[in-house]
């Protein structure tokens, strides 16, 4: 695998948990952060996902605070998923480093051919049906996965809003 180039800059950092509501009380306490906003994704909101190769029917739940990096709480509600993967096998904790790009497909496309695949993905999260996800594994690298994220022109309303 080459590595992933000096291009990379982390935007997000994404924290498996297995229950939203106390890991955001906890991190809001422990690092005076929020407010969090919360969202639901599954396949009523996701338009394409796909789970190692295949389609894909997972959904969770997640909230996120801050900027520079952003931390992303994420509860696996349905799956399979990588977040299911990672709970059993790792447990609670860090999870990904996040990338916001232009161009999904493109970045993707790269690192592809650099020897890295997609091991989870998802499309049309925002308002409009736009915006995407995509998982790839970077773990031999980062010891985590990497995100690559293209943010929706319009995020759809958060479901709740947590002040902590």
């Amino acid at each position: 695998m080459t590595p992933l180039g000096s291009g990379f800059r982390v935007d997000q950092v994404g924290i498996v948990v297995g229950d939203l509501d106390a890991a955001i009380a906890r991190y809001a306490a422990t690092f005076a952060c929020g407010p969090w906003e919360v969202w639901t994704y599954g396949p009523d909101v996701m338009a394409e996902s796909t789970f190692r190769g295949a389609p894909g029917s997972f959904a969770m739940r997640l909230a996120l605070a801050g900027s520079n990096p952003q931390v992303e709480l994420i509860e696996p509600l349905s799956g399979p998923s990588l977040y299911h993967e990672w709970l059993a096998e790792r447990g609670e904790g860090l999870h990904h480093l996040g990338m916001r790009v232009g161009d999904l497909a493109a970045a993707v496309g790269e690192l592809e051919r650099s020897g890295h695949r997609v091991l989870q993905s998802g499309r049309g999260y925002g308002h409009d049906g736009d915006g995407g996800f995509a998982y790839l594994d970077t773990t031999a690298e980062l010891g985590v996965v990497l995100e690559l994220i293209e943010a929706p022109a319009t995020r759809r309303p958060p479901e709740a809003t947590v002040a902590h």
